[in-house]
Formats: structure tokens, sequence, C-alpha cells
């Protein structure tokens, strides 16, 4: 396990380094999403693959996740933005890297794009979108019904039939971190992101997302809100399109940092 204090707090991360990379590799930095997830969920699905291919690979537990420091409050996105220039700052990070976000991580990836675009070559987003405020009301009605859910016992006993006894110990998990935490209602204050911020992420992205996902009313508004951004539409997928599609998703990813490598070319 690697640590180092970020941003004011112990942030838990994992280096794995390119394997026989062709001059300096890229780097990619995967950054999860919000509750029941960790750096774990790319570790088991991307991380290895992509480290494989030649290519830097970053991931490390949001703050308040895994087994990285969990402050009370401090839960803006503006903070998760702080933590990651605070980790690639503290790791003597200094060429551009391939952000890829995961859900919330998605949202992190841009907003730290829009904070600093000279720091970022692009970003991959994976059923992920802009912190708009389209976004905060959405996010601020999902974190609510999750923390009324999570207050049910029944909820966890539907949990334990439907997914299995693992998957509800991880929302047991997310209950008590939203519990200890103002991470519930601070996470959609943002700050958000206007026509004129969402202009200054002038980075190439990479929109994926699933038919059947939280974008299903619109699956092109990312990438009409955005300046330079291609989308992938997963037919027939949901929200876990990492966990679920996750072949397809490392092809693509691959296929996209092999074609913007600003570092080797």
């Amino acid at each position: 396990m690697s640590t180092l204090v970020a941003n004011g707090i112990r942030v838990h991360y994992e280096w794995m380094p390119a394997e026989n990379p062709a001059g300096q590799p890229p780097l990619v930095v995967f950054v999860h999403g919000l509750g029941t997830d960790s750096l774990a969920s790319f570790y088991l699905t991307l991380a290895a693959p992509v480290a494989g291919a030649g290519i830097d690979v970053l991931a490390y537990d949001l703050r308040g996740h895994g087994r990285t420091e969990q402050p009370a409050t401090g839960y803006r996105v503006r903070d998760f933005v702080a933590d990651l220039r605070a980790l690639l700052d503290g790791l003597e990070v200094s060429r551009p890297v391939h952000l890829v976000g995961n859900s919330f991580g998605g949202t992190v990836a841009l907003s730290f794009a829009a904070a600093h675009p000279d720091r970022v070559a692009t970003v991959v987003s994976i059923e992920a979108e802009p912190a708009t405020e389209v976004w905060a009301d959405k996010m601020g009605r999902t974190l609510a019904n999750t923390v009324k859910e999570l207050a049910r016992e029944e909820y966890f006993e539907w949990v334990t039939s439907t997914f299995g006894k693992h998957h509800a110990r991880l929302a047991r998990a997310a209950g008590k971190r939203l519990g200890a935490t103002t991470m519930a209602t601070e996470v959609p204050l943002g700050p958000l992101l206007d026509r004129a911020g969402l202009a200054t992420i002038r980075c190439p992205v990479l929109s994926i997302v699933g038919s059947e996902g939280f974008q299903k009313d619109d699956p092109l508004a990312v990438g009409a809100a955005l300046p330079d951004c291609r989308t992938e539409i997963l037919p027939g997928q949901g929200h876990s399109v990492l966990v679920e599609a996750h072949h397809t998703v490392r092809g693509m990813l691959l296929d996209w940092v092999g074609g913007h490598d600003l570092v080797r070319t």
C-alpha cells in the first residue's frame, strides 16, 4: 500500500509502471465513483491491462473512500480536484495526464480539466457528466434518496438477495460513510460549470455511456456541451458499463490514448 499526504489528507494510491515502454510512456490516471466505489474497481478491470500495453497507471482512493482518509467535511467537487492536483504534485508528475473517470470520477476529471487545462492531455468520461446545474439537481436528488434507502434494513436485505453479501457489505459501508460526513450535502454544491466554464475544457474528451444508463434520455448531451468531445454509446448497457463491458471499454481506452499520445509523438 502506498500513501502520501495530499491537500491535508492521507491518500492511498497504486502506481503501476508501464511494461516494456517505448520511451517515456503516457500516464493514465483512474478516478473512481462515489459511495461504494474505490480504486479496486479499476484495479480489477482496466489497470493491469493498460499497464501491460506500455502505459503508466495511477489509481487512487478518493477522500472518504477505500483506504484514503475520511474527513468529516470537505466534499465539494473543488476539494476532490484539489486532492488530485496535490497527489500529482506529490508524485512529481509534470507531464499532461490522461484522466479516466467513472461516474462521479468523470465529473471530477472534467472539473480538473477545466481548472488545470495544461495538466490534462485527454479525459475519458465513463457514464459521467460535468458539474453543471442539471448535474447538481440530479446528484442532489440521487444522494438524498440514497441516504433514505440506506437507513432502511429492508434495503440491505434486498441487496443481499439480489446481488449477494459482498454488495450488501459495500452498501453498509457507504451508508456509514454518508452518515459520518457531509458528502451527501456538499457534493452537489460544485462549484458548478456554466457555459463559459465548460468551454475551458479544451482537451479532447471521450464520453462512454450506456444506452440504458443515467444519460439515456439524451446520451449526446455531454458531447454537445463540450468543445471537443466524441461520444460512444454502448447498446443495452446501464450505468455499470465499467464492470459489465470492461473489455469493450478497455479497447476504446487503449485506442484513445494511442491516438492522443502527446508524450511520445
